[in-house]
């Protein structure tokens, strides 16, 4: 898996964190840097773990897996992708109408749990595609704080107007790689 389809996967997770992170903004009556980049760090951080944490245990059941490695790729990812999209045309879910000025650390961490488990998923993905995963979560965790910490400006400055379009798109990208990996494989593409 090259750089570019690596870029790829992280700004598609990272589309559930924007989504938060916009709704997080909205609550803020000024821009407050410092909560923006608590909350970028907690997402970026998590984004990053799950990975590794699904890598280790794909690696661990790898030589039982290996010929339908493809498919498993394709179904996570594709189920990933599409579970987004639904979620995004789904009913509007009013999180947190009440403003707050300050941040609830255990409400974050269920938070970053929550809109991480599809990179659970992703990481079991790496271990049968051979991903290095150093750098692979590397890159996630950083993508996805940058785009956590534009999300909490973004939201406070625009409100919900582009939440549903930005995990529609993570969702398509998450799905077209799935296919990617998926026609690679059966020599196709």
């Amino acid at each position: 898996m090259g750089l570019f389809e690596l870029i790829l996967i992280a700004v598609g997770l990272s589309m559930d964190a924007f989504a938060v992170s916009i709704c997080k903004g909205l609550n803020m009556r000024r821009m407050n840097y410092r909560h923006a980049g608590i909350i970028a760090l907690f997402f970026g951080v998590f984004q990053a773990l799950m990975p590794a944490i699904g890598w280790f245990l794909g690696k661990q059941f790898e030589s039982y897996i290996i010929s339908v490695d493809h498919w498993i790729a394709f179904v996570l990812l594709g189920f990933i992708g599409v579970n987004m999209v639904r979620e995004a045309l789904g009913e509007d879910e009013d999180l947190e109408e009440i403003p707050q000025e300050h941040l609830d650390l255990k409400e974050l961490f269920m938070l970053a749990i929550a809109t991480s488990i599809d990179a659970l998923a992703v990481g079991i993905t790496f271990a049968f595609l051979q991903v290095k995963i150093i750098p692979a979560v590397c890159l996630i965790g950083s993508i996805t704080f940058i785009i956590s910490f534009a999300g909490v400006g973004i939201g406070h400055q625009f409100g919900r107007r582009y939440e549903k379009k930005a995990e529609i798109a993570g969702g398509i990208i998450l799905i077209l790689i799935g296919l990617k990996i998926l026609l690679e494989h059966l020599e196709i593409f």
